[in-house]
Order: C-alpha cells, then sequence, then structure tokens
C-alpha cells in the first residue's frame, strides 16, 4: 500500500497549479499599487536666493494690498522664492523641524497648494518640488467660491493655504487652533514680504466658503483652507 505523504501532495499541487496558472487563475498577484493618475507630473524648483536687492525695512515700508494685477506670468524662479519663503526649510537647517515660518511644537501643520492658468499644484517642502493635482485653469472656480473676489481669477498665481490641524491638536489640545493660526499669519506675511522685495504684490483673502475651496482643489478631507493669496504684476 502507498504512503500517504501530506508535504509531497501539496508541493504537486503547488506545481500543477502554477503551470496552469491561466487556466486555473493561480497566478501570483501583482502587489505594484496602481497609478491613480498618469497625468501626474512633477516639477523641480530652482534653488531659492539668499541675497535681494532690497531690504527688509524697505519691503515693510512699501508692503500694500495689490488687487489689480498685469497679464503677465510668474517665472519657476519666482514661484520658487515665494513657497521657499512661506514655509521653507532654511538651507543651513540640519534637521526639517526648521522653516521659514515659525511652528509650535515644529509640528508644521500647514500645507501649501498654488492655482496657475495651467493648473493645480501642492508644494512639498522637503524637496522643493511642485506635486500636479489637476491640469486645469481653476482659478474662476476658486473665485466664485471666494464670494467673486476679481484678484483671484485674474492673479497669475494665487497660494492656498491649508492647515492639517489633527499635527498640532494632538499635543497641545484646543490651543492649538489659535497655534495653527497664528502660523497661518506668519506664512502669508512671508508670501507679501518676499513679493514686495521682488517688485510683485498681493493680498491676503479670508472670505471664501470652506467647503467650496475644498471642492475646487479636491482636498483631502482633513485639510482645512484658511488663506488664499493672489500674487502678480501689480497693474499700471
Amino acid at each position: 500500500m502507498m504512503n500517504f505523504r501530506p508535504g509531497k501532495f501539496l508541493m504537486m499541487i503547488l506545481i500543477i497549479c502554477l503551470l496552469s496558472a491561466t487556466h486555473l487563475g493561480c497566478a501570483p498577484q501583482n502587489t505594484q499599487e496602481p497609478k491613480t493618475n498618469m497625468k501626474d507630473k512633477i516639477i523641480k524648483l530652482p534653488e531659492p536666493k539668499m541675497e535681494g536687492e532690497t531690504f527688509l525695512e524697505e519691503a515693510l515700508n512699501e508692503r500694500e494690498s495689490v488687487r489689480n494685477f498685469a497679464n503677465e506670468e510668474l517665472s519657476l524662479e519666482q514661484i520658487s522664492q515665494l513657497l521657499w519663503a512661506a514655509h521653507g526649510r532654511t538651507l543651513d537647517a540640519i534637521s526639517s523641524a526648521t522653516r521659514n515660518a515659525p511652528s509650535a511644537g515644529a509640528l508644521h501643520p500647514l500645507e501649501i497648494y498654488i492655482l496657475m492658468k495651467d493648473g493645480v499644484y501642492h508644494h512639498d517642502v522637503e524637496n522643493h518640488v511642485l506635486n500636479e493635482i489637476m491640469d486645469e485653469d481653476k482659478r474662476l472656480e476658486l473665485a466664485d467660491a471666494a464670494l467673486g473676489q476679481s484678484s483671484i481669477k485674474d492673479a497669475p498665481m494665487n497660494v492656498v493655504i491649508t492647515a492639517v490641524y489633527e499635527r498640532t491638536t494632538a499635543k497641545y489640545g484646543e490651543r492649538a487652533v489659535r497655534y495653527v493660526h497664528l502660523e497661518a499669519g506668519h506664512a502669508a506675511q512671508n508670501i507679501l514680504l518676499q513679493a514686495t522685495s521682488m517688485g510683485l504684490g498681493g493680498v491676503p483673502i479670508g472670505a471664501f466658503h470652506d467647503d467650496e475651496v475644498k471642492e475646487v482643489l479636491s482636498l483631502p478631507q482633513d485639510y482645512e483652507p484658511l488663506y488664499i493669496v493672489p500674487i502678480g504684476y501689480p497693474a499700471e
């Protein structure tokens, strides 16, 4: 009588399964995650400059709210400089904890998006790159979500400052909401002063429907919009 060996029997079944995978449906599954959007692209931003032609005191004195913009696009160098000023890593920082805008507990709850004629982008601070979110002009929709403010649709670039409150509330509780709002103010002022020093203008906008802005940008559920800052060359 033939001895039954379970281990040998299971090995034979496995071999048969692999040889006839197309018929039995036993082929190994592809574990690679599918790409969600084949149009996504990454734009490497130029290194920010550490020297400018305008002193801080001059920028403070000249800064004013600009709502009318010339029909002139911003360069990649200008975009890089503005985003770096907003919340970028200081260039001599040993770790990512040191940023241009102070953050309670170095928890950095802010996430920044920009809207331009050619699409919507998220700023990856660690790598200083732009990740494309969508490749269509959403400025008019953003303006509609902000009570029809024309400066948003006319500006060549809109900076949208959003926050993930949980990053800070996990440590500081309810008090963290105040800290996050203060940080958004730091970032917005950095943007406006940097814009002024570069011959640009801008205006901080807080009047908008949060849910509509989140829809326009397809924001994650826990990302809350706090500020819209249109930036461009002042119209003469």
